[in-house]
């Protein structure tokens, strides 16, 4: 067929059209293109940027039992942090903002000691606490799951312990953790606990036991439960096994032994005429409140023996020692400590007499007496400034301290709030000092969590790990506690939250959280024991640190040497004949 020409009939200025309509065309796709490629090209350099400022989100329901808690356990693994939805029964979690973990001690310029070190982007207080209570959920679903009853769960073989109630099961975790279940607002787990209390707990047994552990988680525990629920189940438990342990202060100078057998009194001064400075002096609170309850001297009327006795007792250089007769005003050894051994026997003096609303003024002055002569002989510095409280043998220093001493430096913030002037000053120094030395213990370690005893050396600013293992000890974050409250200085929240993110990282196992043998090694191996401590100090003491002020304040409410609650006093109890 021939080519018809373009021009016949008019078609030429039509095809002229198209062509122009074609280019136009062409040019608005390759303008287009290049937009788009511009456009990628500025994403691809941006988005990092704009990822940071956001948050990625998972919503993940929160569940009571282990075996449904798997995601939950993924989620936190895998570095999500917890948010709560107030409307709805739900956790949500947001990728992590911060850090592992703080610098090593190194970063430090100066030997000063900064903040932790925390993303300029970090959780709010809200979530901080709202993790910590997430652990405390992991915790107790897994001795729920594992050891329910039992004393305590292991939480590397997914068992239970006896721990230091041996193989007589008294549901010790479930004692220890019922404030702060309360504290927390996990209702469902209070009611579980109450329940088991109500139906299974029972002190008629045929065992020894410590006079000084029974009291400071069993009564201790269970005042404070019934001090904020007010259930006479708790009221009626305490006085039972705090009427058992009254066997045990049957001695001609009213120094109670250290072990008594809960159904054979008798055979209870068969065991020795020693007794430890530390577990003499730490029953007051408990024994205060007691009588308070139930109207009945006795109890007060025990611990305020000791008290009087402990005052008179000649103090040989202004020093307790930590051991002394049962049977005489004699010290059995010339040794000294604000740790092992001595340490809550000084906490109950100031604590007693803030307890007391500060009428236990024989407290107080024996308080002075007896930290005056501490700073005397064991307060040391490091080159760099660092303090300590050294072990004493005699007046001599052996330059050691263990971790139990870094309750002191809240005991002191403490002391501050109840005194004035340069004296509150004073302590407020002391504490603050004495946190400081406490934090850089575990800032130095390759966990960045503290050993259970340290050793320094006066003449270089060298902390070592004397014992370089950790159970889950509270005291170091109970002094960040205090000191939070006392000061409101931002480091301590800080420091509080490096530790939660240490705890994290080398002490969470699938099913609850393990002490570590050695503090040094990132890769220490667990020792599995979950101490009821754990729950019922380290978390509670965590939780506070990321609370308001309003919640427990600390001229409303002490806090017992295993961190349970009891209110402050109006009055002290009259004998029946002073009436």
């Amino acid at each position: 067929m021939a080519e018809l020409p373009l021009h016949h009939n008019g078609t030429q200025g039509n095809v002229s059209i198209y062509r122009k309509v074609i280019k136009t065309l062409k040019s608005r796709i390759a303008l287009f293109a290049i937009c788009a490629t511009c456009v990628c090209v500025l994403f691809l350099f941006v988005s990092p940027y704009v990822l940071q400022s956001g948050r990625a989100r998972v919503t993940l329901t929160l569940k009571t039992e282990t075996e449904e808690s798997g995601s939950l356990e993924a989620a936190t693994q895998a570095g999500l942090q917890p948010l709560r939805d107030s409307e709805a029964n739900e956790i949500q979690f947001t990728t992590k903002e911060l850090s592992e973990a703080p610098p090593s001690h190194a970063a430090h310029s100066s030997g000063e000691v900064g903040s932790a070190s925390l993303d300029p982007v970090k959780p709010s207080i809200e979530e901080q606490k709202l993790k910590v209570k997430m652990m405390m959920q992991h915790a107790w679903d897994g001795y729920k799951r594992y050891a329910w009853g039992g004393n305590e769960l292991d939480s590397v073989h997914n068992g239970r312990r006896g721990g230091i109630f041996g193989s007589h099961e008294m549901g010790a975790t479930i004692v220890d953790s019922l404030d702060t279940l309360f504290l927390m607002d996990m209702k469902e787990e209070l009611r579980e606990a109450t329940s088991w209390v109500t139906e299974h707990l029972s002190f008629d047994k045929d065992m020894s036991v410590s006079v000084f552990e029974t009291n400071i988680r069993f009564v201790g525990g269970l005042l404070s439960a019934y001090a904020l629920t007010k259930e006479e189940i708790f009221k009626t438990k305490a006085v039972d096994i705090g009427d058992r342990l009254l066997a045990a202060f049957d001695t001609s100078t009213g120094i109670p032994v250290g072990h008594i057998n809960l159904n054979k009194p008798q055979e209870n001064h068969q065991i020795g005429s020693t007794a430890v400075l530390a577990e003499v002096g730490t029953l007051y609170l408990e024994y205060l409140y007691l009588s308070h309850i139930t109207g009945d001297y006795k109890y007060y009327e025990k611990v305020k023996r000791i008290l009087t006795f402990m005052k008179a007792i000649h103090r040989p250089n202004g020093l307790c020692y930590n051991h002394v007769s049962t049977k005489s005003a004699t010290w059995m050894s010339n040794e000294a400590s604000l740790g092992a051994l001595g340490d809550s026997f000084y906490e109950y003096l100031i604590k007693g007499y803030v307890m007391s609303s500060q009428q236990e003024t024989d407290a107080l002055e024996l308080y002075r007496d007896t930290m005056k002569a501490m700073e005397k002989y064991a307060l040391k510095k490091t080159s760099d400034g660092l303090i300590y409280f050294s072990n004493l043998r005699d007046t001599f220093p052996i330059n050691t301290m263990d971790h139990l001493a870094c309750f002191a430096g809240g005991m002191f913030a403490l002391t501050s709030m109840n005194t004035e002037g340069e004296e509150s000053e004073h302590y407020l120094e002391l504490g603050k000092e004495l946190t400081r030395t406490c934090h850089e213990s575990y800032d130095r370690t390759a966990t960045h969590i503290g050993p259970e005893a340290m050793a320094f050396d006066p003449k270089n600013s060298k902390i070592s790990s004397q014992i370089a293992s950790y159970i889950l000890r509270p005291e170091v974050v109970e002094s960040y506690f205090y000191l939070w409250r006392t000061t409101h200085d931002q480091k301590y929240r800080d420091w509080g939250w490096a530790f939660v993110l240490a705890l994290e990282k080398h002490c969470r196992t699938s099913s609850g959280y393990s002490g570590i043998f050695d503090v040094n090694n990132p890769s220490s191996s667990k020792d599995g024991d979950q101490q009821t401590f754990f729950l019922a100090e380290t978390l509670k003491y965590l939780y506070l640190l990321f609370e308001e002020d309003t919640v427990f304040p600390l001229n409303q409410w002490v806090f017992n040497t295993e961190a349970h609650l009891l209110p402050i006093l109006d009055t002290l109890p009259t004998k029946p004949s002073d009436v």
